[in-house]
C-alpha cells in the first residue's frame, strides 16, 4: 500500500476492504483515481486467490472480505476468469473532477 488516505493504518484497511466490497459487489463503481488505483491490485489478488476453487482460498476470502462479497467473488466473479492469466479490471479515467476539491474521477471495473 503507497497511499495513506489521511488514515490510520487500521482505518486505512477497513476503507480499503469497504472499497473492495463495494467494487465486487456492484462489479463496477466510480471513485478517484488514487482510490482506484489503489484497490485494483488488492481486487486482482483476491480474484486469483477465488480462481483456484477450493475450500483453503474460499476460507482465506471470507477472513479477507465479507461474507456477501466473499460468496459472490468466489462463485460468480472467479469462474469467469479461469482462463484468463490476470488483469480482471480496468480503469477508465473520467474527465470530471469531484466538484469540492476537483480531485480526478474513473470508474474501476470487471473486464
Amino acid at each position: 500500500m503507497n497511499r495513506k488516505f489521511g488514515r490510520v493504518r487500521g482505518r486505512r484497511k477497513s476503507f480499503l476492504k469497504t472499497l473492495a466490497n463495494n467494487l465486487i459487489m456492484k462489479e463496477k463503481i466510480q471513485t478517484t483515481e488514487a482510490r482506484a488505483k489503489e484497490i485494483r491490485p488488492l481486487v486482482e489478488k483476491l480474484v486469483t486467490m477465488a480462481k483456484k476453487q477450493n475450500l483453503a482460498s474460499f476460507r482465506l476470502l471470507l477472513s479477507k472480505l465479507p461474507s456477501g462479497s466473499a460468496g459472490k467473488l468466489y462463485h460468480e466473479i472467479a469462474p469467469r476468469y479461469k482462463s484468463r492469466a490476470g488483469g480482471y479490471l480496468r480503469i477508465l479515467k473520467s474527465s470530471a473532477r469531484r466538484k469540492r476539491d476537483a480531485a480526478r474521477q474513473a470508474i474501476i471495473e470487471f473486464v
